[in-house]
């Protein structure tokens, strides 16, 4: 960062990311006891996942454009509020209607953050410095995901909506934090990086945009095939107990945090975005096929706390990639590489489900032949964007 400022800004908006998807992810352990509260079916429950995810894809274009319109700070704070909103709705919900109310404002949240907070960071910091905040931005993710469930089985002992009210309040707080400490970024005029003269909506179909949105759909459907299925495939395949599956999915988060803050940085500077991505596909589908074949108790906790590294480095890697190509459209950019997220969260669950009804090593084959056909066409990435040279 150039200034003491920026770092301040910096600090914060990893803050805001960080404690929205503590918030997403506090429902892990509550929704058991909130099924048998409300009398809702395992079909219900999954539907009520769904509406947050179909409302950030339909939401992430239009957010995203709004970014680019309207301003980064705007974007971000109402974002907040709504993330806050949600979860008081969600905390006091007695009736489907509102759960599902709950969890459509929190997608929209999500879709205004998320594009908005990665422009900020572009427009914040130099190409040398963003691969590294965009790293920290992604370890802020992953760890909100892993300290959520946590923090809402501890909370959830002073009553199973308290976790709600508590990431409700902490999401007003951070939205107020946000209105005096933020400043709305000096744009940074990048050059035009296409000789290609599409804009708007058309620039998704430009090669290098289009390659790149791919990427982040079929990787993103088979992590969310892989994931969402994960700890019932533990179960049932290996017999492993629910605190095998916590030291699991703990151990896993912290290394993947780990290479994130402390590698991705580096690896970028020394191979560039493209490679480091092909690289975690191939590292991503090699371990997600070797889960099929491992069975002795360390084969498989290593193999689960490494499957996640790969998957990890995908992402910051395209939304580092794209941050430097997006030119002065980067919440638009930012929007769209939301979309194609919540495209393959939408999917990749359901299909993954319907295989493993089937066989439970089915989602693991169905995720590898996807990530197989992400990393040939990452081969072709790499020469659209020296043709643009």
């Amino acid at each position: 960062m150039q200034s003491k400022s920026q770092k301040v800004a910096l600090a914060l908006l990893l803050g805001n990311i960080f404690i929205t998807f503590v918030g997403i992810s506090l429902v892990i352990p509550v929704l058991p006891s909130l099924m048998n509260e409300l009398s809702l079916s395992g079909t219900v429950v999954g539907n009520i996942v769904a509406a947050f995810a179909l409302a950030q894809l339909i939401a992430s274009p239009i957010t995203g454009k709004w970014t680019d319109q309207y301003g980064r700070k705007i974007m971000i704070i109402i974002g907040l509020f709504l993330f806050s909103f949600s979860e008081l709705l969600f905390g006091i919900a007695k009736s489907l209607e509102i759960l599902f109310l709950s969890r459509i404002l929190g997608g929209i949240s999500g879709a205004c953050i998320m594009p908005a907070i990665s422009a900020y960071i572009a427009d914040i910091t130099s190409e040398s410095e963003r691969p590294k905040a965009l790293g920290f931005m992604s370890a802020a993710i992953n760890t909100g995901f892993i300290v959520g469930p946590g923090i809402g089985g501890f909370l959830a002992e002073f009553g199973i909506r308290v976790p709600f009210f508590a990431a409700s309040v902490l999401g007003a707080l951070v939205a107020i934090a946000s209105i005096f400490i933020l400043k709305e970024p000096e744009r940074r005029e990048h050059p035009k990086v296409f000789k290609d003269e599409k804009v708007g909506w058309k620039r998704i179909f430009i090669p290098m945009y289009l390659i790149s949105f791919i990427i982040i759909f079929l990787s993103t459907f088979s992590l969310a095939s892989f994931e969402s299925l994960f700890s019932l495939f533990i179960d049932h395949k290996f017999g492993f107990t629910p605190k095998d599956i916590a030291i699991i999915v703990t151990g896993g988060g912290i290394v993947g945090a780990v290479v994130q803050i402390l590698l991705f940085d580096a690896l970028t500077k020394r191979f560039g975005e493209i490679n480091v991505v092909r690289i975690s596909l191939i590292m991503s589908g090699l371990l997600v096929f070797v889960m099929t074949i491992v069975n002795s108790y360390w084969t498989i906790m290593l193999t689960c706390w490494f499957v996640f590294v790969g998957f990890d480095l995908i992402r910051p890697g395209i939304t580092s990639y794209l941050s430097k190509i997006a030119g002065n459209e980067q919440g638009f950019v930012g929007g769209m590489n939301s979309m194609f997220t919540s495209i393959g969260n939408i999917f990749g669950p359901i299909i993954g489900g319907i295989l493993f009804d089937m066989n439970y090593n089915y989602p693991y084959y169905f995720a590898t032949i996807i990530l197989i056909l992400s990393i040939i066409i990452a081969m072709f990435w790499r020469n659209q964007l020296n043709s643009y040279h």
